[in-house]
């Protein structure tokens, strides 16, 4: 008997690479299958909501919209907004603007919110947003320049602009919070909630 207990595998509406082999590594079998969702367009109608809320919001948005064309699965929704104060960053849609990005966050400490919403049948079972805060370093524009060189279009796929995991660990200078919930995915919360459901071996 494997540790994964349910039927079928967990349906992960994400396309996050990250998240994807964070449950793969937890030996949570996952098929992808990303949302087709207008994140920006649900980011502005957020209006006042915090940066948890919006998290939540999106994270359950990719979770209905995936689960309506899978009965009966199990639909993992996921995302995460950065917040420098009260000031919510999207993801830099070009080089420029993800330039502009992290010099605003260079030297200054931010937030990352990381909410997930589990589905099925259009009920959420389980929700769930963790933080964790992350200060960058007075890093000089010559690092910057070889920095967004070296990681290419890298830097428009992440809302912070640097994968943790790879070389935007040497953006900063303190971390403060959960590795997972840092890749955009509280797992431990989540793998509590799938034991006392039975999807997990407890």
């Amino acid at each position: 008997m494997g540790l994964w207990l349910a039927h079928e595998p967990l349906v992960l509406a994400s396309r996050s690479e990250s998240r994807r082999a964070a449950l793969a590594a937890a030996a949570i079998p996952v098929e992808v299958k990303p949302a087709d969702i207008d994140e920006r367009a649900i980011e502005a109608g957020a209006g006042t909501k915090s940066a948890s809320e919006v998290a939540l919001l999106l994270a359950r948005a990719k979770a209905f919209a995936v689960a309506a064309k899978q009965p009966r699965r199990l639909v993992l929704g996921a995302d995460q907004t950065l917040a420098l104060g009260t000031r919510l960053f999207a993801k830099p849609a070009h080089l420029s603007a993800a330039r502009d990005q992290l010099k605003s966050l260079r030297g200054r400490t931010h937030e990352l919110h990381s909410g997930l919403v589990l589905v099925r049948d259009g009920a959420v079972l389980f929700q769930d947003c963790e933080i964790a805060r992350l200060t960058m370093r007075e890093f000089s524009d010559d690092f910057l320049e070889s920095y967004i060189e070296a990681v290419g279009l890298a830097v428009t796929t992440s809302v912070g602009g640097y994968q943790i995991e790879g070389a935007g660990i040497q953006l900063f200078e303190r971390i403060h919070g959960d590795h997972f919930t840092i890749l955009g995915l509280p797992l431990l919360r989540l793998l509590q909630y799938l034991r006392r459901a039975g999807c997990l071996c407890d």
